[in-house]
């Protein structure tokens, strides 16, 4: 007589610290190039050795901005713009994704399989994402 066993599977438990140090790391990144005087609206290019981000401040508060970033990709109508929607908190000192592309809302933890194949640490994925994104100013020149 054969026995059956079953793997019972862990439910998925996100690393904080780790997505809180890629959140910090953005932050870093996007303090090299955003403005001392913001104001509501402004926009601006940042340019680099692997292309170039269009930049537009679409919040601007106290302790917080909300910032949209997208990666400029020529004239090829094929070629879908990656853009994401920003918070800077600089009391914090983090910089967390909030809205990406077709994601208006970013889940801690998806359940998997999903309806719109989402990964299950789909919060971290796309927050390192906009890292990688990020390095794209590795020589940043600004255009204004």
């Amino acid at each position: 007589m054969s026995k059956v066993t079953y793997v019972r599977k862990n439910k998925y438990q996100p690393n904080i610290s780790q997505f809180l140090a890629v959140c910090a790391r953005n932050y870093m990144h996007i303090q090299r190039w955003l403005t001392q005087e913001p104001c509501e609206g402004q926009h601006w290019q940042v340019a680099g050795e692997f292309g170039r981000l269009d930049v537009r401040l679409l919040e601007n508060t106290k302790y917080t901005q909300l910032v949209e970033i997208s990666r400029c990709a020529g004239d090829h109508a094929l070629v879908s713009r990656p853009k994401v929607s920003v918070r800077v908190y600089h009391d914090a000192k983090l910089a967390e994704v909030l809205t990406s592309q077709q994601i208006y809302q970013l889940r801690p933890v998806y359940d998997y399989p999903n309806m719109y194949m989402h990964h299950r640490d789909e919060k971290y994925q796309v927050n390192a994402f906009l890292e990688e994104l990020l390095k794209i100013d590795n020589l940043t020149k600004f255009i204004c």
